[in-house]
């Protein structure tokens, strides 16, 4: 899946997106998001709360998301699997501002308010959602 199809998947309201990231000590965590957003070239943004996610890429700056649309059977499933590191965490400035905005008029005023910091990732390494094997 290339990033014009990774983003079109994204703008439909039937697909999700999960990170999962590991703290210094190795600990996992994963976490659904809507405000994943795929820019130009190879990089995500990502608006996040003050969380486990943001405490975890201030200290490891590796994770991995998966983005997917459920289909009827696995085999339907559509999706990719992205290996991320993190490139900024910005928490003031015209970025954040904007998924603040953008998340409010999405989600609501609430949701934007929870919003703390815009993270840019580059995008490492792809695989596809479901792996049948060689």
């Amino acid at each position: 899946m290339n990033l014009q199809e990774l983003t079109e998947l994204l703008d439909r309201p039937s697909s999700h997106a999960t990170l999962s990231t590991c703290d210094s000590e190795g600990n996992p965590n994963s976490a659904l998001f809507g405000s994943l957003r795929i820019t130009d070239g190879n990089r995500v943004v990502l608006g996040l709360g003050d969380n486990r996610t943001l405490q975890n890429l201030s200290v490891n700056p590796h994770g991995a998301i998966l983005v997917f649309e459920p289909g009827d059977s696995l085999p339907a499933w559509r999706g990719a699997r992205l290996y991320v590191e993190v490139v900024s965490i910005e928490r003031s400035g015209a970025l954040l501002d904007g998924m603040i905005q953008d998340i409010t008029k999405a989600a609501g005023r609430a949701a934007g308010r929870m919003i703390k910091a815009a993270v840019t990732f580059r995008i490492t390494h792809s695989r596809p959602l479901i792996d049948f094997g060689r």
